[in-house]
């Protein structure tokens, strides 16, 4: 069973919910990625990073998918600028020939993201307007997908790193280390350093000590380490405080987990997954400060 009875070791429940439909489908055969590691994993052992020749399922976009790239770039590139109505929930099924329900998916999944605000009656209004970067560095048509990856990822690594923080080895506190401070070195050359990002996450689904979540993660990886590589393009591309806060977020994560502070790298975890989506789709996006 996934939820144990130490209660130290309980697993949420949007967590249990996404391993348990990672079972369903990696029982049906259904692989989201084909590049399925073939081999026992170590524990002590962080999966690789994904490599070129990774392959994902061919399946068709979702509509809603596509509108809500479609309107982010049509906003980014300043055809609806800030504080410019969008067109009407009837205009947009029209115009791109999808159902209301589409488009109000869509548009709720832009007001999420805090790009616009919707109020009932009056429409939906552009509130920001993301850098063009975020275009030219995204997968093509992959941006909708990149933010639900975000989401998923809140959910299993929050409850990942509340484990690591109790169940960690000196051993796996190393392996975080060296990718903290590979982090930290390519952050001072101006290099994106999305490689040593990706060990680091890895490292703590090791350090958990629960296979699920190294294999859950894994299947991701290709969304991972491409979300990692805009998002810290994203950063090196802009005020440098901005690179700053990406490290001290991971720091704060390390500094729980070597601390056995549960609740806290739990928390930390979380806190850096919400800013980092809402650092990609802002580029003036501040944290608010802890009192």
């Amino acid at each position: 069973m996934l939820c144990m009875s130490n209660s130290s070791s309980r697993l949420s429940w949007p967590t249990i919910i996404c391993l348990v439909n990672y079972i369903i489908v990696k029982l049906s055969g259904n692989y989201f990625m084909a590049s399925a590691p073939t081999n026992d994993r170590s524990r002590k052992t962080p999966p690789n990073e994904p490599s070129d020749e990774d392959l994902r399922a061919t399946r068709p976009p979702r509509l809603a998918d596509q509108l809500y790239d479609r309107l982010l770039q049509q906003i980014t590139y300043g055809k609806y600028p800030e504080e410019s109505r969008l067109p009407s929930e009837f205009d947009l099924c029209a115009t791109f020939g999808v159902s209301r329900p589409v488009v109000r998916e869509a548009l709720f999944r832009l007001q999420a993201d805090g790009v616009i605000v919707s109020q009932r009656g009056a429409g939906s209004y552009v509130r920001k307007r993301p850098s063009p970067e975020l275009i030219r560095l995204a997968p093509i048509g992959g941006l909708a997908e990149l933010v639900r990856c975000m989401e998923l990822r809140s959910a299993i690594e929050g409850d990942a790193a509340y484990m690591a923080a109790a169940r960690r080895s000196e051993d796996d506190l190393d392996i975080m280390a060296k990718a903290l401070d590979d982090m930290r070195v390519a952050f001072e050359a101006r290099q994106v350093g999305n490689d040593a990002d990706y060990r680091f996450h890895q490292a703590i689904a090791v350090a958990c000590g629960n296979d699920l979540f190294v294999t859950t993660l894994q299947s991701l990886s290709q969304q991972i380490f491409d979300y990692m590589r805009v998002m810290r393009s994203l950063a090196l591309s802009s005020a440098v405080t901005r690179g700053q806060q990406v490290q001290r977020e991971h720091e704060c994560i390390f500094q729980a987990i070597r601390d056995q502070q549960p609740d806290a790298a739990r928390d930390a975890m979380r806190e850096h997954i919400h800013n980092s989506r809402m650092r990609t789709l802002d580029e003036n996006f501040l944290p608010a400060r802890k009192r």
